[in-house]
């Protein structure tokens, strides 16, 4: 397999992604590259968010698709933001996402706890074509705890408040490379070469 396409316009998510798989020689194309709108992601859990946005990629382009559905999980608010991560700032559909809003939400929801662990939780799937009975699944999780304020300019999403315990640096003041080796996606992505022999 030497082409597929992300079914995401998260453009953060996409050079993560790229990064790791260019090692692997796979050209990945994004969806908006292809005019493909973004599926709906109407469901509860990671994998049935991402299986749905692969076949909807796959159908689309006629490539096999990877999808990445990903979040941050907070131990004392029950999981949340989880699959409602990029959206958590949201009041409905029509408002724009926020990565700065977001954050402020969590902080405000934080606020009274001093129990701040967390993690980033990542599953990919892919699939060889849009009716694929045997997509690949993969997943990752990167443990770790949620600061009071926000520390470094990399990353995205949540990543300047996700302290990496282990380094004793947010994931926004990781470089790339060191990230992709200790993330969720990263994780999620080695899990994925091994299983497809991608690489």
């Amino acid at each position: 397999m030497q082409q597929l396409v992300l079914a995401s316009n998260n453009h953060g998510k996409l050079k993560e992604i790229q990064a790791i798989l260019k090692i692997a020689n796979i050209n990945v194309v994004t969806q908006a590259e292809l005019n493909i709108s973004e599926a709906p992601e109407p469901h509860c859990t990671f994998i049935e968010n991402a299986l749905a946005k692969a076949r909807h990629a796959s159908l689309q382009s006629g490539l096999p698709a990877l999808a990445d559905d990903s979040g941050l999980c907070v131990e004392v608010l029950a999981g949340l933001p989880g699959v409602y991560s990029a959206r958590y700032a949201c009041e409905d559909e029509t408002d724009k996402k926020s990565d700065r809003a977001n954050n402020v939400k969590l902080l405000s929801a934080l606020a009274k706890y001093t129990n701040r662990k967390a993690y980033y939780y990542c599953v990919l799937v892919l699939v060889k074509y849009a009716t694929d009975p045997q997509p690949i699944i993969a997943e990752g999780i990167w443990r770790g705890e949620i600061l009071i304020t926000p520390r470094g300019e990399g990353g995205f999403g949540y990543d300047p408040l996700f302290l990496d315990v282990a380094s004793g640096k947010t994931a926004a003041e990781l470089p790339l490379n060191i990230k992709n080796l200790i993330s969720h996606r990263g994780q999620a992505l080695q899990q994925l070469l091994q299983k497809t022999q991608l690489s």
